[in-house]
């Protein structure tokens, strides 16, 4: 078989679709990838025929020019597919498996990887621990927004679903699984969330719906989800959650107050990262913001989930600082609240497969909390602008029509 289509980057504010190399069980060169882990042999990998591939917030970072990407970087690292070749070193995942694909890449055999710290595995990387599919700095594996990808030690990695049928009966659920869920579930996990926790979820993106419904799923009684677009907060209010619209009003604390009779809350996660913006209705970049009013909103004691990126390189900053990653935080009000921070990847191997069970059973309804909204491979540009311009949807890349 030869051929490929994939969505590439070309420059901040634009992506394509272009016409690419099928995969092979050797890691090429090509943008972005890593000098020394070209020609790495793969034979305990698998050629996916990628049934369904995420749009990410992540991806939108580098698509808006805020990192060091290269140009021509296939894009794409929520992966969902069926195998179609194993490699010689492959024992248990067979063809004609359906399986979720982790997006950070973990060889299961290094000490970080042993003690399921698999986003910061030590192997795939040769710049630093932890790697993913079609992103800046991570090595160079090539991303999954295509028709077919390459995925490495796959016996480790990949979650094999029971029921192929069952599987694409829920498909829009279950494409969440490499990425989203996994991430806002650890963030509301990081965040000691638990029955009748208070929450408050900064930012309703995607991952910040994900996180709400997360924090639902472990029990929390109230979840407060805050953001400047009306229409993302009216997608988080739809499945239960309070919400503070920071556009109209920029006092955070007094509209917790105003909901739960208490300005502070038990948990909080920070969904939203580096491209932070402050409050009100004259806002403007400011990369610290939800950090510092999170350290705010949380009562002491408490702790902070923070699976928002933040990045070492961000040529788009709005200072010297903010460009190496250098934000003015006010940490001693996280130390006099003895405050716990957790951040990092999250280490989607963790929470994989519970949450595959909590979608099959129909406990979580994660593609509803998101707006999961299934699109071709050609309409990923468009995606992309309108994803840049805010509309509160996850678009989900069906490459083959395979969805019905």
């Amino acid at each position: 078989m030869s051929g490929n289509r994939a969505v590439v980057y070309s420059k901040p504010g634009s992506v394509e679709v272009r016409n690419t190399d099928y995969p092979d069980l050797v890691l090429k060169d090509g943008p972005g990838v890593n000098p020394l882990n070209v020609g790495r042999k793969c034979e305990h990998g698998v050629i996916l025929k990628v049934v369904t591939t995420n749009i990410c917030g992540s991806d939108q970072h580098m698509v808006r020019g805020r990192t060091t990407a290269p140009s021509g970087l296939i894009l794409g690292h929520e992966i969902t597919g069926e195998v179609i070749e194993v490699g010689r070193d492959v024992e248990f995942i067979k063809k004609g498996d359906l399986v979720s694909v982790p997006f950070n890449i973990a060889c299961g055999r290094c000490r970080s990887c042993k003690e399921r710290n698999t986003n910061v595995c030590l192997n795939v990387n040769p710049d630093r621990p932890g790697s993913a599919y079609g992103y800046v700095d991570m090595g160079g594996w090539v991303g999954g927004q295509s028709e077919y990808v390459m995925v490495p030690y796959a016996d480790f990695q990949l979650l094999k679903f029971p029921d192929k049928e069952q599987a694409m009966e829920k498909i829009l659920d279950l494409t969440m699984l490499s990425d989203i869920f996994p991430t806002g579930y650890h963030g509301a996990v990081s965040a000691g969330v638990r029955p009748g926790s208070t929450v408050y979820v900064a930012g309703a993106g995607p991952v910040g719906l994900a996180a709400a419904h997360s924090a639902q799923l472990l029990g929390a009684a109230v979840v407060i989800v805050g953001d400047l677009n009306a229409e993302r907060l009216a997608q988080a209010k739809s499945f239960g959650c309070e919400t503070v619209n920071l556009r109209e009003n920029g006092d955070l604390a007094g509209q917790i107050d105003q909901i739960l009779g208490s300005p502070e809350v038990d948990s909080a996660i920070d969904c939203v990262g580096f491209e932070a913006h402050g409050h009100g209705k004259s806002h403007g970049e400011a990369p610290a913001t939800v950090l510092n009013s999170i350290m705010e909103v949380t009562r002491a004691g408490g702790s902070l989930g923070i699976p928002g990126l933040y990045v070492t390189g961000d040529p788009g900053a709005v200072d010297e600082d903010s460009k190496i990653g250098t934000l003015k935080i006010r940490f001693g009000l996280g130390w006099a609240k003895s405050h716990t921070f957790v951040t990092g990847q999250t280490p989607v191997m963790k929470y994989h497969r519970d949450l595959m069970m909590a979608i099959l059973s129909g406990r979580a309804q994660i593609a509803k909390a998101v707006n999961a909204t299934l699109i071709s491979l050609n309409d990923a540009p468009k995606a992309y602008q309108d994803f840049d311009r805010g509309v509160s949807r996850k678009f989900v890349i069906d490459p083959h029509g395979l969805v019905k």
